[in-house]
């Protein structure tokens, strides 16, 4: 059992192996059955257990990792403060389920979701593969922010505009401007901003720094765009409908 957290494994993570594509099934799965189930999770009091439920999966796996980057020996403030878009998304996403704030939507959904996609098609953690907790954590903490989102969206009825397009990434681009800030003056490497992650990714293809920043704003703008697209369709057939 404790070969299960110890940092550091014989078994590293290969990119869309046969377990990271089962994992990747597994929550498409999840994902459908939310969808499929959207009327029945509108029940006020099967409502509120699974938000509450959800909710507590979230925070729980955050509070996990930090306890586990101590008990590993690996917390350092400069790496592991909850300052990453990952870490931050999830406990606005948790946020979101026990207030319901459509503002806070507006943003967890395009940033959240958009992260916690892009990082489970390609997690950055090299070093552990299942059933290690870093590999069950790391999908459990992005597909729950997901799930919580899309919650919103499926059973809430909670819609995003294009608008919300702009509040999201003008929000993102604060958020970023705060977190550099902080690097500078910790000497950290949040949301890496401040230096190209060790491990390879995809901010290897997108030019030196500070360029692939701007790179990443693209991507970032580009990947909200293609969130906002189901419901941008939607809309326009309800007005041909009209018309």
């Amino acid at each position: 059992m404790r070969e299960l957290f110890e940092p550091g494994t014989e078994n590293v993570f290969q990119l869309f192996s046969s377990v990271h594509l089962f994992t990747l099934a597994a929550f498409l799965f999840i994902i459908i059955m939310l969808f499929l189930l959207r009327k029945e999770l509108k029940n006020p009091s099967i409502n509120r257990i699974t938000r509450v439920g959800l909710f507590l999966v979230l925070i729980i796996s955050e509070i996990s990792l930090q306890a586990w980057l101590w008990w590993s020996g690996n917390w350092s403030y400069q790496y592991s403060l909850p300052l990453h878009l990952s870490s931050i998304s999830l406990i606005l996403s948790a946020i979101l389920l026990l207030t319901k704030s459509y503002r806070l939507f507006e943003f967890t959904y395009f940033v959240g979701v958009g992260s916690a996609l892009q990082a489970m098609i390609t997690p950055d953690i090299s070093l552990y593969t299942f059933p290690h907790y870093r590999y069950v954590h790391f999908f459990i903490s992005h597909g729950g922010t997901v799930f919580a989102n899309l919650f919103m969206v499926f059973v809430a009825g909670y819609r995003p505009t294009g608008k919300s397009i702009w509040k999201a990434f003008l929000w993102l681009n604060v958020y970023t401007l705060i977190v550099f800030i902080v690097n500078f003056l910790i000497e950290g490497n949040y949301m890496y901003i401040s230096e190209k992650p060790v491990n390879p990714s995809l901010i290897d293809y997108l030019g030196p720094w500070p360029w692939y920043i701007l790179s990443l704003e693209a991507i970032a703008l580009v990947t909200f765009f293609i969130l906002y697209l189901p419901f941008w369709v939607s809309n326009r057939m309800k007005k041909l409908k009209k018309a």
